[in-house]
């Protein structure tokens, strides 16, 4: 409790230009990270430029909690790329590969996890057969083993995520420099 009490006692002494001060530097960081990811989805064409693998479908090649990073461009999107895409319905995009491809004026693929036994027919929208382009975020051109480990711990644990923002956010109040 000693470092509670000395906290407590650091921003009761604080003058209020410090404060404002901290505070304005906190949103010039966030505000910049808002303008990297922005920036990435510039460069990369796509919504989501990075996203975290959130199940063992993928295995052996991509293990839950590894980042992916993406890229979308014009090229035609060929049988054996991993693609991540979205289905109508559901708000958690899926990292797939692409198992088969069908040209019928549109570009339809149909996907399947490495580790699944069937298709995805299953996962997609009610009476869809194949996905569209405008169903694809992007592709797979990279990847970071584990490193989304945090993201999954935050999101099935939310009150580490709220530990830690607020441990953060005092940390940030409560510096003297």
């Amino acid at each position: 409790m000693g470092w509670l009490a000395d906290s407590l006692d650091s921003i009761r002494t604080l003058q209020i230009r410090h404060v404002l001060t901290q505070i304005v530097s906190l949103g010039m960081i966030v505000t910049s990270a808002l303008i990297i990811w922005k920036g990435l989805m510039c460069v990369t064409g796509s919504e989501s430029p990075v996203v975290v693998v959130l199940s063992g479908s993928m295995e052996p090649g991509f293990k839950r909690g590894d980042i992916l990073f993406l890229h979308m461009s014009k090229d035609p999107i060929r049988a054996g790329e991993i693609v991540v895409f979205n289905v109508d319905g559901r708000e958690i995009p899926i990292v797939h590969r692409v198992h088969e491809r069908q040209d019928t004026g549109e570009v339809d693929i149909l996907t399947k996890g490495d580790n699944n036994f069937g298709d995805d027919r299953l996962l997609y929208a009610h009476g869809q057969l194949w996905l569209q382009r405008h169903h694809i975020m992007g592709r797979a051109v990279g990847f970071l083993p584990y490193v989304g480990w945090v993201t999954i711990i935050m999101t099935e644990k939310p009150i580490i995520k709220y530990l830690l923002i607020g441990a953060l956010g005092l940390l940030v109040i409560t510096s003297k420099e």
